[in-house]
């Protein structure tokens, strides 16, 4: 920062960023996109790895995993309670999960009604499962490209009620934990699996 200069309020928090001695402001927008990428950009790193024969590996006894259903869908494992000890997911059955919320909030997003979680089914193999998830990533990108500071101040319409305070920036954050978490399942799965065969 220039000698004599007043520093410039981060609303951020914290000291204000710097950039060739001059402040750098970045949007709300602009830093969870960056986020976005960056969690994109290390699930990548798994699914250019994933091989077919990991979707439906069965990590342990208990666990969840998509199974064929009628018409050639694929549906999930589900149990509306609280199960404890919790089922070991397979990567089809996260890959699913992760489709089922992303489409979800995205239909919120967008305005459309959302879907119920019966009606998203797993695509049915791994490759599918993959493009699956990266139109999804497409159509994500559409929605926060259209965002302004207004929109981000609305209030969230998913995954919360109405009344919970929660904005659509949060439900932007949100998408961000939630894929981190899920391709960190599924990252750990794959290498799991892979050193369980060397």
């Amino acid at each position: 920062m220039p000698s004599g200069a007043a520093p410039v309020e981060n609303r951020f928090g914290g000291r204000p960023a710097v950039c060739q001695d001059r402040p750098v402001s970045v949007s709300r927008r602009d830093l969870l996109r960056w986020q976005f990428d960056l969690t994109w950009s290390l699930f990548e790193l798994h699914l250019e790895q994933l091989k077919p024969e990991d979707f439906l590996w069965e990590p342990a006894p208990h666990h969840w995993t998509v199974r064929p259903g009628g018409e050639g869908a694929w549906l999930p494992d589900w149990d509306e309670a609280e199960l404890d000890p919790v089922p070991v997911p397979t990567v089809g059955w996260l890959s699913w999960h992760i489709g089922w919320w992303w489409s979800v909030t995205i239909d919120h997003a967008r305005g459309r009604t959302p879907r119920e979680r019966v009606e998203i089914t797993w695509p049915g193999d791994g490759e599918a499962a993959v493009a699956w998830l990266r139109g999804l990533r497409e159509e994500w990108l559409a929605v926060l490209d259209r965002l302004s500071d207004t929109d981000l101040d609305a209030v969230a319409p998913f995954p919360w009620p109405a009344d919970s305070g929660m904005t659509v920036a949060h439900m932007l954050a949100w998408v961000n934990a939630e894929l981190m978490k899920n391709a960190a399942e599924i990252g750990q799965l794959r290498l799991v699996r892979a050193a369980s065969a060397a």
